[in-house]
């Protein structure tokens, strides 16, 4: 079995050289700031709703999970909330690159008593054999890599044949109106409110601006299936704010 039920890894494997001043190094400073009130802010600037997300994520890779000896991965896990998820029906690693998230996550997998472990790594670098996952999940995370091609790659790598890949990230809304009415919150309020709660001038200007620079839905499936994922499919949630990416191996 890949997990020991009910306990808590400790974070053996170190993050790679990410290169100081590189696009990682800050990403992985920005949430160590931002960690103590990470949950609670996604929480609440998004209604809830992010907790509906993650669900749905879990219902479209269940059947994956649900075969003998299935294991799951998810990759900048952050502070646990979708390994949670994974870990209640297989058992779960969680991987990513910020010490500080992490210690939050492990506290939460150890009162949850569920088969996951959390270990510190490097999502373009995973230390993991090839073809070891029935499913590879990154919820909010692909656009803070150096490369979501690269990201990509490496969630195909990892999963078995016929194995299932998700991505769940931040989108672009397709309502006209819903679309003005969200960019202005966006970008405008989210930021303030985000950095004034965090305490930090920089992690909630980062995030619109980060959405902007990533693919939409179709350039992220075009992706996908550029690197070798068969069966493409995305789903808009809540009018396409967030969107969910499949993709088979």
């Amino acid at each position: 079995m890949l997990c020991r039920t009910a306990s808590v890894k400790s974070m053996e494997i170190q993050t790679s050289d990410l290169g100081p001043g590189g696009k990682a190094a800050r990403v992985r400073s920005m949430f160590a700031e931002i960690a103590p009130r990470y949950d609670l802010l996604n929480h609440a600037l998004s209604l809830n709703i992010d907790k509906r997300w993650r669900r749905f994520v879990i219902k479209k890779v269940a059947d994956r999970l649900r075969r003998p000896d299935a294991t799951a991965l998810d990759l900048c896990c952050g502070t646990a909330e979708l390994s949670l998820e994974l870990g209640a029906l297989a058992p779960t690693m969680g991987v990513d690159f910020c010490h500080p998230m992490l210690e939050l996550g492990m506290k939460k997998v150890g009162r949850a008593n569920l088969p996951i472990d959390l270990v510190e790594g490097d999502a373009l670098n995973v230390p993991f054999a090839d073809s070891m996952f029935d499913v590879v999940t990154v919820a909010f995370g692909l656009r803070n890599l150096d490369g979501a091609e690269a990201g990509l790659r490496e969630i195909h790598r990892l999963l078995k044949p016929d194995g299932r890949g998700a991505v769940l990230e931040f989108s672009r809304p397709k309502i006209p109106v819903f679309r003005d009415l969200f960019h202005f919150y966006f970008t405008r309020l989210l930021p303030r409110i985000g950095n004034a709660v965090s305490g930090s001038s920089f992690a909630y200007q980062y995030l619109p601006e980060s959405v902007q620079a990533f693919p939409d839905q179709e350039g992220l499936a075009s992706l996908m299936r550029a690197v070798g994922f068969s069966e493409v499919r995305y789903y808009n949630l809540f009018g396409g704010v967030a969107c969910l990416h499949l993709g088979n191996k």
